[in-house]
């Protein structure tokens, strides 16, 4: 398996606070079976104001040191960013990196207030060549019916979406599992992290999401969503040549008649968006 939002790094943000505290996850996640991890660490102005240098610099020397346990993890590194004015510029300038090196980055939506611009900001990183994975949308806590519509399109348009493996055993709380349930049974769903802070409350333990998954969505597809998919992100492999999620159980996304086009279809098609 490959954890590809993991918040490992020690002292860069609000996961592992030192360095012991980090190899304990390390091992979690070595003893989970994940073979390989993202450190994600936040990039989130005013707060976290992290950059490829150091993140890269953080990696190199946690990598030694996971290296000199003898933990059998390999390390790579990206990194969760707010929706920011800046972000495509970040991208472009290289400050901003993405998932080992791809086209592939993470797009963090706020936890608490509904986003401005969000489709825009899609499409302006998409338009750029880049393939926005947006995290947890299953734990936001602006997410109702009304707003649902709006990821829906995202995949319709090329943006892909990431779940946290705790929300979808139910970690979170019946909310963030009930929307989990949900964007799996619909088919929106292309990847499973752990989103680890610590080696307790928030392990890097990948496998149970994962099992938890293949009761909505089979096994096999499961599988894909921990280890094919995320090599094919590692690989750089442009997102049209990879297996999709299917489509909902009644062919296409829940109450929608058929699977809907994207606002960027719309736009280019020239309709008003719904």
């Amino acid at each position: 398996m490959i954890d590809l939002h993991c918040h490992m790094l020690p002292g860069i943000d609000d996961g592992a606070h030192d360095l012991a505290t980090a190899l304990a996850m390390a091992r979690v996640a070595a003893d989970d079976g994940i073979e390989v991890t993202a450190c994600t660490p936040h990039i989130y102005p005013g707060l976290y104001e992290n950059a490829t240098d150091n993140i890269s610099a953080a990696v190199d020397a946690f990598r030694s040191a996971v290296a000199e346990a003898g933990i059998p993890l390999e390390l790579t590194f990206g990194a969760d960013i707010q929706i920011v004015p800046e972000l495509l510029a970040g991208l472009r300038r290289g400050t901003h990196p993405t998932l080992h090196g791809s086209r592939y980055f993470l797009f963090e939506p706020p936890h608490h207030t509904v986003p401005v611009r969000f489709a825009e900001t899609l499409f302006d990183t998409m338009a750029a060549g880049y393939t926005p994975v947006i995290t947890h949308p299953e734990r936001l806590t602006w997410l109702d019916d009304d707003h649902y519509g709006w990821f829906v399109d995202a995949v319709a348009d090329g943006a892909w979406i990431q779940l946290t493996a705790g929300a979808v055993t139910g970690d979170f709380g019946r909310r963030a599992r009930y929307w989990s349930e949900r964007m799996l049974d619909d088919g929106i769903v292309h990847i499973l992290a752990t989103d680890s802070h610590d080696p307790a409350h928030r392990p890097p333990i990948l496998s149970a999401g994962r099992d938890a998954a293949a009761h909505w969505v089979g096994p096999e597809e499961a599988k894909r969503m921990v280890d094919e998919r995320p090599r094919a992100v590692l690989a750089d492999q442009p997102a049209n040549s990879i297996v999709p999620p299917p489509a909902g159980r009644a062919g296409a996304p829940i109450g929608r008649p058929q699977r809907r086009r994207g606002w960027l279809s719309r736009l280019f098609a020239g309709e008003d968006e719904a």
